[in-house]
């Protein structure tokens, strides 16, 4: 039987060792003040036990990592029928590049870089009555935890620094692929982002992915098909223009965002939060990036 625990402790340590050499994301101003040195890992194994360490319980900013819950919530709403509007095919660029954009006529690579959550929130907006209310109740419902909000100074914060977002936004807008008022799609992707979590609500929000659809209390929120596909794209797409070296080294699927979050999933077995605010240079957590691999290795738990 593993010791998690000990394990978590070991990674724990040892990446206190090390020099941080990471970034905070202060382009997002709300977000420049938090500690490069918080560290937090929190495990949840599929059978209901949970071991954690560090800073898991400090809530922080998801930012990207809500990408994959208005996916899910979009597939549940409209099924396949978002595929017509944005890929699935890993971009190779970085999450904010808009020269694909224009290459491909408007229809982004994946639903995880920015443009294509852009469209993944147009596809809400026009299916939900309460985006923002409806939206943030689902991710309630994935969770079981009503205490989960948005954090509105940092969404604030998104939109009087968000220019690149405004660009992808106008660009999908003259291809035809927004159907909504870009102001008001831009103020639900916002929000989404400023969504605040800990370590320990993202495996339970992620242990939907982790259980063919069901979360912890046994719900079926999505269908077997569904999560084989989100858990697919996030393998593939997750982590920007690093996913391949995360799949190499970690070999999980999962999903990053700039506020330091990583959230990953072993199918039928665990998931797994790590969070490290200061990021490489490729916009992931510098040291989560090295807790995930440190922990696939020494388990031996990955998908391959």
């Amino acid at each position: 039987m593993q010791e998690y625990q000990a394990i978590l402790e070991e990674i724990h340590a040892s990446l206190k060792r090390i020099e941080n050499t990471g970034e905070i994301a202060s382009y997002i101003p709300e977000l420049a003040t938090i500690s490069k040195e918080k560290l937090g890992i929190h495990l949840q194994l599929i059978t209901g036990e949970n071991y954690a360490v560090g800073d898991a319980a400090e809530k922080f900013s998801i930012q990207s990592i809500s990408k994959v819950f208005s996916l899910a919530m979009a597939f549940q709403l409209v099924g396949n029928n978002l595929l017509e509007r944005v890929d699935v095919e890993p971009s190779g660029n970085p999450f904010n590049h808009l020269s694909l954009l224009e290459l491909e006529n408007g229809i982004p690579r994946n639903p995880l870089i920015n443009s294509g959550a852009i469209v993944i929130a147009d596809i809400l907006l026009s299916n939900l009555k309460n985006p923002k209310e409806d939206f943030l109740g689902f991710v309630r419902k994935l969770t079981h935890d009503d205490t989960i909000t948005y954090n509105q100074k940092i969404a604030e914060s998104e939109r009087i620094t968000g220019f690149n977002n405004y660009a992808a936004a106008n660009l999908l807008k003259a291809y035809g692929n927004l159907h909504n008022k870009v102001e008001d799609v831009l103020d639900f992707y916002f929000h989404q982002c400023s969504i605040m979590m800990d370590c320990k609500q993202l495996t339970n929000a992620f242990f939907v992915f982790a259980n063919k659809g069901k979360c912890l209390k046994n719900i079926q929120h999505l269908n077997s098909s569904q999560v084989k596909r989100i858990n697919a794209i996030m393998l593939t797409c997750g982590f920007y223009d690093e996913a391949g070296e995360f799949a190499f080294e970690v070999g999980l699927p999962g999903k990053s965002g700039v506020g330091g979050g990583i959230v990953a999933l072993l199918p039928h077995c665990f998931t797994i939060a790590t969070w490290a605010p200061a990021l490489n240079q490729k916009g992931n957590s510098y040291l989560g990036m090295q807790a995930l691999e440190q922990f696939t290795t020494k388990t031996k738990l990955s998908i391959f």
